[in-house]
């Protein structure tokens, strides 16, 4: 049992009116619960997504990094913030999992 307040049925029942087969309310809402659950989940990024982003990331740490450090120190550090904190990583769906 779900109860939605009158303006919310007004704007679920003009979603429904748009779609071609016109679902019924209990589908039209199953509909909407779906694709919002579902629409984080099944987003993919390309390779090229991914290499723009750890890029962008990259020079962004570069830019705020102690200075002060040898170039050693500051590549083991930004590898460490790309990759993240290890109690994260297993959480993350958009990595493989790696031995630590």
């Amino acid at each position: 049992m779900l109860r939605l307040h009158p303006p919310l049925l007004t704007d679920l029942d003009a979603w429904a009116e748009r779609q071609r087969d016109a679902p019924s309310r209990p589908e039209a809402i199953r509909r909407l619960v779906e694709q919002a659950l579902g629409a984080s989940s099944r987003r993919r990024r390309s390779k090229e997504s991914k290499h723009k982003a750890a890029e962008m990331a990259g020079q962004e740490i570069d830019r705020l990094g102690d200075q002060g450090l040898t170039r050693e120190q500051q590549a083991a550090r930004k590898r460490r913030l790309i990759k993240g904190p290890r109690e994260f990583r297993d959480v993350r769906g958009d990595q493989s999992k790696m031995k630590n």
